[in-house]
């Protein structure tokens, strides 16, 4: 990518990153915080906005500033950073739950409906251990018609065995087994009308899965859950960190990384690259600029602090005013070598 664009290039990535991290942020701190909507968007907005100018000013005057300042500024940054991130968990958790709500009803509804089935399939089992029952019954019964519908006795005067149809036995085997032949088809059409529930049941199931979107929206973190055996709320959790922990930081570090080539954009010394003509023709020709002489570094003036620092450091001022001063001069020389690299740069 060429040079001059790509400052360019990284403002634009940084200002989006930057803006949409903040709108999420300030949109999830105010689903956390609901009865204080209105103040909750201002003052996030304004940390959001706060948050930006302090990574731009520390990367652009470390050197210049203060040691408690910096770090000061330092460590107010890191902990924006972090309300950043837990206002961008409460806007995706939020939406999680909503998606999870719906899917453990959903849940709760087949579970329902299997428990309902189970409880069909044992009472058909039940009837299909009766109907069993049933069928010898009605085996016995007509083998007794086929058997044992004639009587025998011995004849008292000859004392020959004498056999005889029994007409009574016969109405009563009839009986039972007609009885026992509607009992069976009174449970036969049970059965079927257990078979006929079950699959209702199948098909609504069914009918439930296709039509949930909840499905849908959680897809991947469902897959995960099923291949790993992990709690689809930790899934979704660690979803959402990995999320949070790679929004703001790089939001922040594109926002420095802008700064730095904007300001290396501006080290590049200009090629002036004059047209004249060689008989009759236009030539090009590229001409290095002819830079001015180096100014001297302000060698005496560093010394000269630097023994001043020798004499504070030994003098017998107290502790504090001691380091306010070496604080101070050492912030003198640090001015001193900036403004000389900077008359440097800029000649």
């Amino acid at each position: 990518m060429n040079d001059k664009l790509l400052p360019w290039f990284l403002l634009f990535c940084a200002l989006g990153l930057s803006s949409t991290a903040a709108y999420y942020s300030v949109s999830g701190l105010a689903t956390i915080f609901t009865g204080v909507t209105i103040p909750i968007i201002i003052m996030g907005g304004f940390l959001e906005i706060s948050k930006i100018v302090t990574a731009t000013y520390l990367h652009n005057a470390w050197k210049n500033t203060y040691f408690g300042l910096k770090w000061s500024l330092t460590l107010f940054l890191l902990v924006l950073m972090v309300i950043t991130s837990l206002g961008i968990y409460g806007l995706l958790s939020k939406g999680f739950q909503e998606n999870i709500s719906g899917l453990e009803i959903d849940t709760k509804r087949i579970s329902n409906i299997e428990v309902k089935k189970e409880r069909y399939i044992e009472t058909k089992n039940e009837y299909i251990i009766e109907k069993e029952s049933s069928n010898k019954d009605i085996s016995q019964l007509r083998n007794s018609l086929a058997t044992g519908t004639m009587t025998q006795y011995k004849d008292r005067e000859s004392g020959e065995i004498i056999t005889v149809r029994s007409s009574s036995a016969r109405k009563t085997f009839e009986t039972q087994l007609a009885l026992a032949l509607e009992e069976r088809n009174r449970i036969s059409l049970k059965v079927e009308a257990l078979n006929d529930s079950i699959t209702n049941l199948d098909l609504k199931v069914l009918d439930m899965q296709v039509e949930s979107e909840t499905e849908g929206e959680l897809g991947v973190i469902k897959y995960v859950n099923e291949i790993t055996d992990i709690p689809i709320k930790k899934v979704a959790n660690i979803f959402i960190l990995m999320i949070i922990f790679v929004f703001d930081p790089l939001a922040i570090l594109l926002v420095i990384a802008t700064n730095q080539s904007f300001k290396n954009l501006k080290k590049k010394p200009k090629i002036i690259t004059p047209t004249y003509e060689v008989y009759g023709e236009v030539e090009e020709k590229q001409i290095t600029p002819i830079l001015p002489p180096t100014p001297p570094f302000p060698t005496s003036q560093i010394e000269n602090l630097q023994k001043e620092i020798n004499k504070v450091s030994k003098s017998s001022l107290s502790e504090k005013r001691r380091l306010e001063s070496i604080d101070n001069l050492n912030a003198q020389i640090s001015k001193l070598k900036e403004d000389n690299e900077n008359q440097i740069e800029y000649m």
